[in-house]
């Protein structure tokens, strides 16, 4: 039953929401600030070639039109069908935070606002930009561990967040009901923009650098060629472009049909009210903070005297534009909008009329339902894509307000200087594959917005679309025994458990029902032999006359000879870590690379246009999904396999990082003795059907070994132990492999020229400012992630990177990088966790020596007896 408020709000919201294709509109179009008429150069301008052509003339394509021009590239043009901020941008409510969860987004949301900060006074056109802050409210004990969580990774950005008490929060949002507010999350500079007269302005400063904007001009036709130029159709006439960028909002499903590509994109419908004036809004004497009630599920806003109000339903309630994804967005479809659908919102309502009182006596002036589109994890694809040759994307933009800025940065810095300027490979547009169906993306969308303001835990997962057609052959064994992760479209093992213990998914900010399993997995590789499901590693198989000058040119390490394999790293041009692979040389010329599960395209795409641009005659082809992969480690790992294989598995025979193709119970396979647990072990190369029978076969061969599974929780302690650095953790495009501690692995004398090379020479001659350490800490009941900032003498020096608890010391580990000063063994610094710093010393690396390093040693001492 609604209380009387919501009754008689809901009767206002019915006599005067928009219908669709009414062009009302809050502020962002009815009180345009920044409006601007192109200049008629526009309207008969036309260039037969082009550098780059934009497509799409919403905020992020215009944002990208303005920066590359402005930093110098010739013959940038943008193209869009109707008329600027046609589509998503002309209705976003055009909120803008500092904050984010993910680390290197967090650049994205500075860049933007520091862009919008002085884009007025750059191009004299007015933004309507407010900055009043914005509160992040928690009314709940576990929303205050996140909100700390939040806070051990700021201190190591630019951008400022507190953590403030409730007597902050009233004093700053007056209106409020307090009684179940806990704590605030602050961001300082947090606000609000117009959409129309930034994109204006945005426009407005791409042509004063040089850019066209063409409107109407809608493409009609994409054709690539082969010397990896496009040519791009319009109804006035065709362009020649070196590189298209896909920036077209909800129609880039259908510009990447165009080229056979299925982007994984669902438009949604969003809806958000706007207030007449309030009186007591109007009384106060500045303007409100932006609120974010995250247990309510909205934002609140002043919008003039009034308040702007925009709920998240639930995935049950929320609704999916079906039939755009169908038969494609209608055609004219521009700057219309949807029947509001009030019986979605009215919980959402009712959460903020309770927050915010003065909401009961409110009358409503606007509903705007308009079409937002969600990629699967609600993050947007930005970047070069995989197996197109010149053809990038900026799509899928949920926020895309404030995500303008920054990413038209960022891609043009990528565009300009051949390498991304940090690392953001959470939005490569190639983390998506042929397992990405649309009803995938459809089920993960709808779980994504429903989702958009639940805590955000370490280790999180979510299931919605799951499993996909990418399950490795082992999926139906060992479902019912684990705890399944979701990796690149496969389900992967992390931890699992045994009869009368709890099976239970329950994320948390401290040790969780996972803890003691993960111990026991732990110790039945370091004193046994464990079995692990390696499926989801990426795997590309490269051939030809060239491929080992190919692979010398793109790896800092030598090639391996022939029957053995190395870790090896592809570097940017600035001598960043791109990458790192495992490289088996697996007869003359032949090679089988090995790369992460999340990395797999992105790490195919850079080899692929490495290829074309040396001009090398290689074969190249993805087989991830041909072989599973089995990995076998511990003490008794030998013993169990060699039952099951004529092939001698001795130490003598079979040599650590050697690789050989034999057959395990008749089953053939590449054995690459090689583990990321550091224990003596193997991976085991076979077929995907292959892979039940194989696990069986081992699995019964072992029983007397006491042989049980393990999962990725247990590997990752035992790799932190032995010091293994993790791709994407310890080294990503955002470090170089000197700083990262990968000397050994980075041949600098090596004759070819790798990608790379001079720029590592460069560095090295310089001296390092910071290096990766290993630290340990007594906590209590939680555990480093990687990411939490560094203390030293009160003041933030650093960040970890990965860490985990460590069964064998039982203290907590990590990988960090601080100041070269502060990297020596015995250092003391503090890691910050959940509001607290906790001591912590610099150890000499590994906690624990990897099995090889314990058996040379062994044999050291063995001869020194006998001599």
């Amino acid at each position: 039953m609604l209380r009387p408020g919501a009754q008689r709000l809901r009767g206002l919201l019915l006599r005067s929401c928009r219908r669709r294709g009414s062009p009302g509109r809050p502020r962002s179009v009815c009180g345009r600030e920044g409006e601007e008429k192109p200049p008629s150069s526009a309207e008969t301008q036309w260039k037969d070639r082009a550098e780059t052509v934009i497509i799409g003339g919403g905020c992020v394509g215009v944002s990208l039109a303005y920066h590359l021009a402005k930093a110098g590239m010739k013959d940038v043009v943008l193209l869009e069908k109707s008329e600027l901020t046609a589509g998503s941008t002309w209705h976003a409510a055009g909120l803008t935070t500092y904050f984010h969860p993910g680390i290197n987004l967090k650049k994205i949301h500075y860049d933007s606002i520091k862009l919008y900060e002085k884009l007025e006074e750059e191009t004299g056109q007015v933004v309507g930009f407010h900055q009043p802050g914005s509160i992040r409210l928690a009314t709940t004990p576990v929303r205050v561990d996140e909100f700390k969580y939040q806070m051990t990774r700021t201190g190591w950005h630019a951008t400022e967040q507190y953590i403030i008490e409730p007597e902050k929060i009233q004093e700053m949002f007056p209106l409020l009901n307090m009684n179940k507010v806990l704590a605030g999350l602050y961001n300082p500079g947090d606000g609000h923009i117009d959409p129309y007269s930034l994109t204006m302005a945005l426009a407005a400063g791409a042509r004063k650098y040089g850019a066209l904007l063409k409107y109407p001009a809608p493409v009609t036709s994409l054709k690539a060629r082969s010397d990896g130029t496009w040519d791009v159709e319009t109804p006035q006439g065709s362009m020649r472009a070196n590189r298209i960028v896909n920036a077209a909002g909800f129609w880039a499903r259908e510009v990447g049909k165009m080229i056979g590509l299925e982007h994984p994109l669902i438009p949604v419908q969003h809806q958000y009210v706007v207030t007449s004036t309030i009186p007591e809004v109007k009384a106060l004497k500045q303007e409100l903070p932006v609120l974010r009630d995250l247990e309510g599920s909205y934002y609140l806003r002043q919008e003039r005297d009034g308040l702007l109000f925009g709920p998240y339903e639930s995935q049950e309630k929320m609704k999916v534009q079906d039939s755009w994804v169908t038969n494609g967005v209608p055609p004219g479809f521009g700057k219309e909008l949807f029947e509001s659908d009030l019986d979605r919102i009215m919980e959402h309502i009712e959460a903020a009329m309770e927050m915010v009182p003065v909401l009961k006596k409110a009358d409503i002036i606007n509903v705007v339902n308009g079409p937002i589109t969600y990629s699967p994890d609600i993050l947007p694809m930005v970047g070069p894509h995989q197996g197109v040759r010149n053809y990038w994307v900026a799509i899928g933009f949920g926020y895309g307000i404030i995500h303008a800025g920054g990413v038209g940065k960022y891609l043009s810095d990528w565009i300009l200087h051949g390498e991304p300027p940090f690392d953001l490979i959470e939005l490569d547009p190639n983390r998506y594959g042929k397992w990405t169906t649309t009803q995938y993306t459809e089920a993960k969308a709808r779980e994504s917005y429903g989702f958009n303001n639940i805590v955000g835990y370490p280790k999180e997962e979510r299931f919605a679309g799951r499993p996909t057609q990418r399950v490795s052959g082992l999926y139906q064994r060992l479902e019912s025994k684990c705890s399944m992760g979701f990796h690149a479209g496969w389900e992967q093992p992390h931890w699992f458990y045994k009869p009368g213990q709890d099976t239970q998914y329950r994320p948390s900010f401290r040790r969780t029902n996972w803890f003691e399993p993960v111990g026991s997995e732990y110790k039945q590789v370091m004193q046994r032999v464990g079995v692990t499901d390696l499926s989801p590693f990426g795997k590309f198989n490269i051939k030809g006359q060239d491929s080992i000058r190919l692979l010398d040119h793109l790896f800092a390490n030598v090639i391996p000879k022939v029957g053995f394999t190395n870790i090896s790293h592809m570097l940017t041009p600035k001598g960043r870590v791109y990458a790192e692979l495992t490289v088996s040389h697996q007869s003359p010329g032949e090679f089988l690379l090995i790369t992460g599960s999340g990395s797999e395209l992105h790490d195919f795409r850079w080899i692929e246009e490495e290829a074309v641009k040396g001009g090398y005659d290689v074969e190249i082809k993805n087989i991830t999904d041909e072989l599973g992969v089995l990995g076998v480690a511990g003490p008794q790992a030998r013993k169990v396999l060699q039952k099951l294989t004529s092939e001698d598995l001795s130490d003598d025979v079979f040599k650590f990082l050697q690789t050989k193709s034999l057959k395990v119970s008749n089953i053939p396979v590449t054995a690459i003795r090689i583990s990321y647990t550091g224990e003596l072990g193997w991976e085991l190369y076979h077929r995907r059907e292959d892979s039940v029978a194989l696990y069986d076969a081992i699995m019964n061969a072992g029983q007397e070994e006491e042989i049980d599974n393990f999962g990725t929780y247990a590997m990752n302690a035992l790799r932190l132990e032995k010091a293994f650095r993790a791709w994407g953790s310890e080294m990503n495009c955002d470090t170089n492999p000197l700083e990262a501690g990968l000397e050994y692995f980075v041949k600098l004398n090596k004759p070819a020229d790798f990608i790379g090379k001079q720029a590592l020479k460069q560095i090295k001659a310089k001296g390092l400012k910071r290096r990766l350490v290993c630290l340990t800490l007594a906590t209590d009941d939680v555990d480093p992630e990687g990411n939490e900032s560094i203390w030293y003498n009160g003041k933030v020096v650093g960040n970890t990177t990965s860490g985990s608890y460590s069964y064998s010391i039982q203290k907590s580990l990590a990988f960090a990088y601080v100041p070269v000063e502060l990297s020596e063994v015995g250092q003391q610094v503090e890691v910050e966790l959940l509001g607290k710093n906790y001591p912590a010393v610099v150890i000499q690396e590994p906690l624990v020596l990897t099995e090889p390093t314990r058996n040379r040693l062994q044999k050291k001492r063995w001869k020194g007896q006998n001599l």
